[in-house]
């Protein structure tokens, strides 16, 4: 594999799915690739500063789909898509959760119960990382949020992805045969935002996001010459931020590759239920602790 290609799946797998797999960075790739982390870089106040990955240990990152940016939406937004991610070297292994954007939970540092979508609207990372932190039952050492403009221009910027659709439905103007896709930005987001004419609604849309990350980081491994790769990190660097500083996300490529061999996909199931004229998804209780109890074993020192 080239520094280039390496380089590319550094950066889009740390920000955008946590798959790294790359091993060197050099020339003038390293310096474009740094230049971007240190703009992307965003700490947040009044969160503990987090010493896991520089100490080599297991982390937790907190990944959101912010839906600003969509339709030409300017304002906060919601967090359309919420992940988290559990990343233990130990192990070799990482778990990818899903968060059913519609979660009832305890909003923390606002007094509500309501969605948990709703916590990056009122209080941006910190009260996404507070909220999510207390649902789980885990410390949320990381936070990774990309805007949906952003989505749309990381599958252009990889010239598109192919998706295998399970069934044909049509959304925001397009429609999706059934079988093998070939999708620009537009289309992926379009396909990525269906959840009504799903018959596993929320759950089938988060497996259709999670489709899609992922043939995104294919498409980096046949980037050729310097120009996609400077396309991706203009998509990364207007419409991504994170508290992960360049350092650290240069050690999870370098010490954490291994980690990322083995992906346990997984997803917080709740039932839905009509609360105040509402749709929610209620959590039940034994699900709750499943999911702790796994998230738990995964941050075991």
């Amino acid at each position: 594999m080239s520094p280039l290609k390496k380089t590319v799946l550094i950066l889009l797998g740390v920000l955008v799915a946590l798959l790294v797999g790359a091993t060197a960075i050099a020339g003038k790739t390293y310096f474009d690739v740094k230049n971007t982390a240190n703009k992307v870089s965003k700490p947040v106040k009044g969160r503990p500063e987090g010493t896991n990955i520089k100490d080599g240990k297991p982390f937790s990152v907190l990944m959101l789909g912010i839906d600003t940016g969509e339709f030409g939406r300017s304002d906060v937004g919601r967090s359309d898509t919420l992940l988290v991610a559990t990343v233990n070297p130990n192990e070799k292994k990482t778990t990818l959760l899903s968060v059913p954007r519609d979660t009832r939970t305890e909003i923390v540092g606002h007094g509500t119960v309501e969605k948990v979508a709703h916590a990056y609207a009122y209080g941006q990372e910190k009260m996404a990382l507070d909220t999510v932190e207390k649902l789980l039952g885990i410390p949320l050492d990381h936070y990774v949020w990309i805007n949906m403009e952003g989505f749309e221009d990381l599958v252009n910027a990889v010239g598109g992805v192919e998706v295998n659709n399970k069934f044909e439905f049509k959304q925001d103007g397009h429609t999706f045969p059934k079988g093998k896709n070939k999708l620009n930005g537009d289309q992926a987001l379009a396909y990525t935002r269906m959840r009504y004419e799903d018959p596993n609604g929320d759950y089938g849309r988060q497996v259709r996001q999670q489709e899609v990350i992922a043939a995104i980081a294919d498409q980096a491994l046949t980037f050729n010459g310097v120009t996609k790769y400077k396309q991706i990190l203009k998509a990364i660097e207007d419409n991504m931020k994170t508290d992960l500083e360049p350092e650290e996300m240069f050690k999870i490529a370098m010490d954490y590759r291994e980690s990322f061999k083995t992906i346990d996909e997984e997803t917080l199931h709740g039932n839905g239920e009509m609360i105040d004229g509402l749709s929610y998804q209620v959590i039940p209780d034994e699900e709750l602790v499943r999911v702790q109890t796994l998230l738990k074993q995964q941050l075991a020192k």
